[in-house]
């Protein structure tokens, strides 16, 4: 290397092997490259929420590539996915450096056997069908601590007219701001509504938002 400072770097990145994409964001490299940054986005703020926080839930990980992120600013990780192509996936590409647990549970049919100080789940919601929508708060809610907080993320209705057939195929739940707020209000007390644009977060003029971000503490726990 012509600079010094990039030898170490370069010597222990061969000696190590290089990182690769996982499944989905693979393809989004592929397809769409600058919608990664977007993810990544995403999850930085989550990173950001929940820094310093002990036990992690991601539900609905996918592959798992994005969820580095989070784990370098929390203690402990469990990613969870229904799939199990994207949990072997994930665990097919383990970090020493930034470790993750990853199982295969499908959160709609039961929550999690111990409690998490937060949970966060990034694009999964729009997935859910609105019949089953009820369950999967619910189990959300029972898999955290008593002070647990859950951050939920997902495109916005007003986005979907801008959307591939493919992701519009699966989004069978996508919600306005003031609808999503008012669906995770009966599950926590306090709802905090972001909202993002590209890679942009601000709390802007919702129907004009991509993506919906939302911070919820204080769950009603009587409910479940």
């Amino acid at each position: 290397m012509t600079e010094a400072q990039y030898q170490k770097p370069i010597e222990e990145t061969l000696a190590r092997g290089r990182e690769s994409l996982g499944l989905m964001s693979s393809w989004c490299w592929l397809d769409d490259p600058k919608r990664l940054g977007f993810v990544l986005a995403r999850y930085k703020f989550v990173a950001k929420m929940l820094s310093g926080a002990e036990r992690v839930l991601e539900v609905g990980c996918g592959d798992g590539f994005a969820s580095h992120v989070v784990r370098q600013s929390v203690q402990h990780l469990v990613g969870i996915d229904f799939d199990p192509a994207f949990i072997a996936d994930a665990r097919s590409r383990p970090s020493s450096r930034w470790p993750i647990e990853f199982q295969e549970h499908d959160i709609v049919k039961g929550p999690m056997s111990t409690p998490f100080d937060a949970v966060y789940c990034l694009d999964v919601l729009e997935h859910i069908q609105p019949a089953q929508e009820p369950r999967f708060l619910q189990n959300c809610v029972a898999s955290l601590t008593p002070t647990g907080v859950l951050i939920v993320g997902m495109p916005s209705l007003q986005s979907q007219q801008y959307v591939s057939p493919q992701s519009k195929e699966g989004h069978v739940n996508c919600q306005d701001q003031d609808v999503l707020r008012k669906t995770l209000q009966a599950y926590f007390y306090q709802v905090f509504m972001f909202s993002m644009n590209d890679e942009v977060l601000h709390t802007g003029f919702g129907p004009m938002a991509h993506y919906l971000l939302a911070l919820c503490c204080h769950a009603k726990k009587s409910l479940n």
